[in-house]
């Protein structure tokens, strides 16, 4: 397997986790990015009764043709192609997606001219959300290997009427080998702040609730389980539910056994985002990791560096929303643009032999 993992040198400076502390050193790594992306309601064009996708139609609100689609998913192909690429010059061995209606519209992403040739495999299942939008899994089969997949249904009831359930999007998790070693992945995508911060607030916190009690499952049963938790969290990482409920820490030293490690709380403190809404950004979109991927140990994967990927074709370049990601739907429909969420990644590295 491992002649399949993209292989590069890396020339590692004073803040390397591998360098030593009196010079430089070049050596060889095998170097895999994985990613999360919030795609922006990846919709097809047909109306399905079960759900609120009316306005994605071609008689919708949003006039949803099918050159319009494609469109949106040669965009989204453009992109996913582009992440990581000026490190280790592939796309993520795995991906991490949000706001996707269905099995069709991924199969038609991952046949797209710019990643057909991956042969980028699928794990979705339909979750009971409102607005019919999922959460899925993308993997590079000569990178990884899926060999477990099952969703977690989030139950939350209306404040004022216990009796009224709040439909939501699922939890995934798959289970998998990354070059021989056992990786478990889990995708987020927790209820919105619609209807104010602090209003919906609760559902949120029980969303960490419930993703902290799969992460425990993992780690009753493997205490050095290796887990990736990624998604749109809908919270930044200093609120209630990734810090307090969770307890996802912001330095590494701060980390106990079993413990987990969230590499975007310090990128989240220089000011930027990945999302914006009325001239203030949000760090929602995040990749959080067990201690057991930050382990000082060059004969397995660990974790090197987190990235927000908003290079200037994601990024709006004019008028009011200047600098916000390019979404790809405003008040007259579609714009031409991606998500109103950049992506974020990051890069595992292994010595090798």
């Amino acid at each position: 397997m491992v002649n399949n993992i993209i292989r590069t040198l890396i020339l590692f400076y004073f803040s390397s986790i591998f360098f030593t502390a009196f010079a430089q050193e070049v050596k060889d790594f095998s170097v895999v990015s994985i990613a999360f992306y919030n795609v922006e309601n990846l919709f097809d064009t047909q109306d399905d009764p079960q759900i609120f996708d009316e306005d994605f139609t071609p008689t919708g609100k949003n006039r949803w043709t099918e050159e319009l689609y494609y469109k949106k998913q040669e965009n989204l192909s453009f992109a996913i192609n582009s992440i990581g690429n000026d490190q280790i010059k592939a796309p993520p061995a795995i991906l991490g997606l949000s706001e996707i209606e269905n099995l069709q519209v991924l199969e038609d992403l991952v046949n797209m001219p710019l990643l057909a040739p991956y042969d980028y495999q699928i794990i979705h299942f339909d979750s009971p959300d409102e607005r019919g939008i999922d959460v899925a899994l993308l993997y590079r089969p000569d990178i990884f290997v899926a060999e477990n997949s099952v969703n977690h249904s989030l139950l939350i009831y209306d404040r004022k009427s216990t009796s009224k359930r709040d439909y939501t999007r699922d939890q995934l998790v798959v289970t998998g080998s990354l070059d021989g070693e056992e990786i478990h992945v889990v995708v987020n995508h927790w209820p919105s702040r619609s209807g104010g911060e602090k209003a919906s607030n609760y559902k949120r916190e029980n969303a960490a609730k419930l993703n902290k009690n799969i992460i425990d499952s993992l780690h009753r049963k493997d205490p050095y389980a290796r887990i990736i938790n990624m998604g749109d969290f809908n919270d930044d990482p200093h609120d209630n539910s990734l810090k307090k409920i969770l307890g996802a820490k912001a330095r590494k030293e701060q980390v106990e056994f079993g413990g987990l490690y969230n590499p975007f709380a310090a990128i989240a403190l220089r000011g930027t985002g990945t999302s914006a809404y009325r001239d203030q950004w949000n760090f929602f979109d995040q990749i959080i990791l067990s201690q057991s991927l930050i382990e000082k140990d060059p004969s397995k994967f660990t974790f090197f560096r987190a990235y927000v990927f908003n290079p200037p074709f994601l990024v709006t370049a004019k008028g009011p929303y200047k600098n916000y990601p390019f979404r790809s739907f405003g008040s007259s429909g579609f714009t031409g643009g991606f998500s109103d969420h950049f992506p974020v990644y990051i890069l595992l590295i292994k010595e090798l032999d």
